[in-house]
């Protein structure tokens, strides 16, 4: 691995923290340092709000749309050609495997930069509604969309690269400027996107900007400067609350993308061992880190057994490997904390009155480990089945029909994503059709893709990422009248 030392971007230029102040990053498979982060400090965050005010309100960024698509489309060639450096980093500094890298880890959302290129280059910025005569006066109405201004995106640890071009990028096209904050477990990555996009783009300084302040006080301040016009914010529900509260006072647009505790529901004329086997997988690809896994199987009460088997023997066949392993799903998790987090939901599934049909326990070895778990024996009232514990951990409800099941998925703080498997699809359509959810698989269809919008109901967040429903979300509406 080549990747240069990480450094900041503002305003242009590559910099380290103007106190000199850094901080550890460290290999999650390891534990052990690879390079150090600067620590932006109060006035690097304040020197990339201005930097990126300016250049919003001073340069034709907003306005010139065949720069900004040039901008994306030099982006993703930079991605491409840096690829195996930043698919290394991916590894190195995110302990993701090879087989979550080659599909929403780096390969995909980079080769989805060609659908906000083309959505941008495509886009129908101006419509004509034609003449009418409100109060009686010949007006012609066009209705203009203009970006939102200065957007902050502050991104999360788990899939970093691709939740940075799922802000950066549709923000960048839509005529923003961009400070991007990324998590601290995991800096290095947006430090480089920051560092291709100025050695290797037309895009203008102040446009884009990259900092990372450790300090949560630091950070603060890009969700109440009235400067920022827009927060959007990828991370817990938690975090979330406190985004949108800061956000109030300046009346900012936010955009939250929160946590889940997704269902995965069998009906009785399903496969169950089938979707016992792939649901088990699903919760160990880059051991459970994703908000949209289904990390709750819902399955007929009498298959329950069979499915809890299945799924137990999936796990334990798939293991915890290094994520440099050709062969790795399950890596281990970012950090001491995140482990130490998921070994107390393991403690409390055992108070609750859980087995652990597999797994249950800390891998004792260097770096951040869990063995990958099936719990049953609870119920949906469960902590366990209630709250998001990001790691390979999968509970095994029973259920007693369709109308249970759905009651089951329903019965939950969050709705960010799901799946329904039936033998007959229209049956399983209908009970996906009443599953409060963003996105949905019936019988094994994909949902996740460029152009398909992402984002949850009720605490999983507000609005969309992705497709042209996440393009928009950083559009403004105007409506312009002149005399017909």
């Amino acid at each position: 691995m080549t990747t240069p030392a990480p450094l900041q971007l503002i305003d242009g230029k590559l910099v380290p923290a103007s106190a000199g102040a850094t901080y550890p990053i460290l290999n999650p498979a390891t534990g052990q340092e690879i390079g150090q982060a600067p620590d932006s400090s109060a006035d690097d965050v304040e020197a990339a709000i201005a930097a990126a005010r300016r250049a919003f309100d001073e340069t034709d960024w907003s306005t010139n749309h065949e720069l900004r698509v040039r901008c994306i489309r030099q982006l993703q060639k930079a991605l491409y050609d840096n690829a195996e450096d930043f698919k290394a980093l991916t590894t190195a500094e995110v302990g993701m495997p090879g087989f979550m890298i080659g599909a929403a880890g780096f390969d995909g959302p980079v080769d989805g930069l060609t659908f906000v290129a083309d959505t941008a280059e495509s886009y129908a910025w101006e419509t004509d509604l034609g003449v009418a005569e409100p109060m009686g006066i010949p007006s012609r109405r066009t209705v203009r969309r203009e970006p939102v201004g200065v957007v902050a995106a502050i991104t999360p640890w788990n899939v970093p690269t691709q939740i940075n071009l799922a802000k950066v990028a549709p923000a960048l096209a839509a005529g923003c400027t961009v400070v991007l904050k990324p998590a601290p477990d995991t800096p290095w990555l947006a430090y480089e996107l920051g560092r291709l996009a100025a050695e290797h783009t037309d895009i203008p300084a102040g446009v884009f900007n990259v900092v990372a302040p450790r300090s949560n006080e630091v950070a603060a301040v890009l969700t109440s400067d009235p400067r920022i016009d827009m927060v959007s914010f990828t991370g817990s529900t938690q975090t979330g609350r406190a985004i949108m509260a800061a956000a109030a006072p300046t009346l900012k647009k936010v955009f939250l993308e929160l946590g889940g505790k997704s269902a995965a529901i069998a009906l009785d004329d399903a496969d169950v061992a089938s979707v016992a086997g792939a649901t088990a997988f699903a919760a160990c690809i880059h051991a459970g880190q994703g908000c949209a896994i289904t990390t709750r199987l819902v399955v007929p009460r009498e298959k329950y057994d069979e499915a809890v088997q299945v799924a137990a023997a999936t796990m334990e066949s798939i293991g915890a490997k290094d994520p440099t392993d050709p062969g790795a799903i399950c890596g281990p998790v970012i950090s001491a904390v995140q482990r130490d987090r998921v070994e107390g939901y393991l403690k409390l599934a055992v108070e609750e009155g859980g087995t652990f049909a597999t797994g249950g326990k800390v891998i004792d070895q260097d770096g951040y480990w869990i063995e990958p778990t099936v719990i049953a024996g609870l119920d949906n009232s469960s902590r366990l089945a209630q709250e998001e514990i990001f790691g390979p951990v999968l509970v095994v409800i029973p259920h007693d029909g369709d109308d249970d099941a759905v009651r089951i998925a329903n019965d939950s703080a969050y709705g960010l994503s799901g799946s329904v498997d039936s033998g007959d699809l229209a049956r399983a359509k209908a009970v996906a059709a009443r599953i409060r959810t963003g996105t949905l698989a019936v019988n094994g269809g994909v949902w996740f893709s460029p152009d398909a919008p992402f984002g949850g109901y009720k605490q999983s967040g507000i609005g969309r990422e992705m497709g042209v429903a996440g393009f928009e979300e950083y559009l403004e509406t105007k409506t312009i009248a002149e005399p017909a």
